[in-house]
């Protein structure tokens, strides 16, 4: 894709998961930028309500602060409403979402409603070990005592385990793609750049070719 516009790439409906510390936001950036779709992040789309204060904002304060978590209903009608936006017509990368089986579920009808379901699902591997390492070593440098190793291992498990069903599902769908987490920003972008070429997604658009 080296060299294309963003208007000469088709756009592309894509969701990207991957283990804390694993990049998963740079390379998500980097895939909106290449694509001409937005990064739908629901955690980025938390904070931000959260920090203008409006009310979905006051309404997910309200639940994050009693430690409980936002339910389905609520984070399936905040993305609902983004995916209806206008940059998100030719396409959108998802971020955080969907989390659990029941989110799998209504993510499929409401892009079935649309007619356009997903076409791949990005996810970063990473060597668990390695990441907790870099991660303990980041926070050792930034001064973050709280954010020990047993922290940094506790927040790996919890993904590992709450994405494994979603992973299960994309794979058994044919929809999954793995890419080498590890590596500078650039070289998991490139492994990403070809991993979606291979799959058919990232051509120039024909039209615009020719």
């Amino acid at each position: 894709m080296t060299g294309a516009t963003a208007n000469q790439v088709r756009g592309a409906r894509l969701l990207i998961v991957g283990p804390p510390g694993a990049g998963k936001g740079t390379q998500a950036k980097r895939i909106g930028e290449t694509f001409g779709i937005p990064d739908v992040s629901t955690g980025d789309i938390f904070r931000y309500h959260i920090k203008n204060q409006t009310p979905l904002g006051v309404r997910v304060k309200e639940i994050v602060d009693a430690g409980d978590y936002v339910p389905d209903e609520l984070t399936n009608e905040i993305v609902t409403a983004r995916l209806a936006e206008d940059d998100a017509r030719n396409g959108f990368l998802l971020d955080g979402y969907p989390r659990t089986v029941d989110q799998v579920g209504y993510l499929d009808n409401l892009l079935a409603e649309q007619g356009r379901p997903l076409e791949a699902v990005i996810r970063l591997v990473a060597d668990q070990d390695e990441i907790v390492a870099r991660l303990t070593k980041r926070a050792a440098e930034q001064g973050r005592v709280d954010d020990s190793e047993a922290a940094i291992r506790h927040r790996q498990e919890v993904y590992t385990r709450e994405t494994a069903p979603l992973v299960d599902i994309y794979r058994d769908r044919g929809l999954l793609i793995d890419v080498d987490g590890l590596g500078s920003p650039d070289e998991v972008g490139d492994r990403v750049a070809l991993a979606l070429a291979a799959f058919g997604i990232g051509e120039l658009d024909s039209a615009v070719a020719n």
